[in-house]
């Protein structure tokens, strides 16, 4: 039977959060950067753990104005603060909650900077070495994120975005573009299914991308978010495709 996993983005204080937590098998925390607090943070880690869902850390830049979405230069040594600060505290809210924290996911600007820029993954995933044994990258398919974990030895899961339109070269369409978000639930159902079976993405030219990936992205701030992971996850196991997280 294939396998898919489904993951959202949650604690950024949207409203759909628990009913996405009774869909989804991943769940990717806010640390505290674009979004989320302490409390978030610990409020999601206990509701994802009642229901089994698998927890990673989603740090991004710490930039609430723009939810972490504006491309930022900065230092080094402050990105690297940012990154290794947001996740160590996850960490350890997570262990005072007794859940494990199996993976890394990168948001918004820095996730697509970290896609593009070997450098800017390389220092991303170095700074978190250490907080957590065997933790996995959730690496955005067809990009940088890939090859610079696996050169890291880091455990390395494939992910898709469900809910965002793809460039011919594998890459997101920005924010900024039209049609970059897509909203129709069936149609994001749809392509889910074609990527659970044949490994393939439409880009936004009507090219067809090959992926591999094995993890699919619902964005929980998204306002159709709920309505999508349920008619995704409906369409998969119509299908036979069992939804599982990967860690």
């Amino acid at each position: 039977m294939t396998t898919l996993d489904l993951n959202a983005d949650l604690g950024e204080g949207m409203p759909g959060d628990e009913a996405l937590l009774d869909i989804v098998s991943s769940a990717s925390i806010a640390c505290g950067g674009h979004a989320g607090d302490a409390e978030t943070m610990r409020r999601t880690l206990r509701a994802a753990k009642a229901r089994g869902v698998a927890v990673g850390a989603h740090p991004g830049f710490a930039d609430r104005e723009n939810f972490g979405r504006r491309r930022l230069i900065l230092p080094p040594e402050e990105l690297d603060e940012q990154v290794r600060s947001q996740v160590r505290l996850l960490v350890e809210i997570a262990e005072e909650e007794s859940v494990d924290v199996r993976y890394l996911k990168l948001h918004g600007a820095l996730a697509n900077m970290a896609a593009e820029e070997p450098a800017v993954a390389a220092l991303c995933f170095a700074s978190v070495a250490g907080l957590v044994p065997d933790l996995a990258i959730l690496a955005i398919d067809n990009s940088a994120q890939v090859e610079v974990a696996e050169a890291l030895g880091y455990p390395v899961v494939l992910e898709a975005y469900a809910d965002r339109a793809y460039l011919p070269d594998g890459l997101l369409v920005p924010r900024s573009a039209p049609g970059a978000v897509l909203h129709d639930a069936e149609a994001i159902a749809e392509r889910a299914v074609r990527l659970a079976k044949s490994g393939e993405l439409v880009a936004i030219d009507g090219s067809i991308i090959a992926t591999r990936a094995t993890s699919l992205c619902i964005h929980g701030d998204t306002a159709e978010a709920v309505a999508i992971a349920r008619a995704v996850r409906h369409a998969l196991e119509a299908e036979g495709i069992a939804v599982s997280a990967p860690y």
